[in-house]
């Protein structure tokens, strides 16, 4: 097996619940699509202030990425950090410690 599936076993996690909290904490708000307006616009000066900052993603976890990080397959730099958000999410809500990337993978 993997650091992800024991860690993810020990700690009785549902893959379910981590799917569906990276699709809650990785959905785009107004507010990233207003900073990607403003990127694109970048050229054009306005009075307004453009709002700084890192949009989300938009792109949450996949059950083939969860199914990968249990066996133990390679994964991209950026799927280890949607899976580390949403695990530290519902560890959060059981309000336990978050973990960091190199204890899970």
């Amino acid at each position: 097996m993997s650091k992800f599936s024991d860690f993810v076993t020990e700690k009785k996690i549902n893959p379910l619940r981590v799917l569906a909290a990276s699709a809650k904490l990785e959905k785009l708000r107004p507010e990233d699509r207003a900073i990607r307006l403003a990127r694109r616009n970048k050229g054009e000066k306005k009075e307004g202030e453009a709002p700084a900052g890192k949009p989300r993603s938009g792109r949450p976890v996949t059950q083939r990425a969860i199914d990968a990080a249990m066996q133990g397959k390679d994964l991209t730099g950026p799927q280890k950090t949607r899976l580390l958000r949403a695990v530290n999410r519902v560890l959060e809500q059981r309000k336990q410690e978050p973990i960091d990337l190199r204890a899970l993978f």
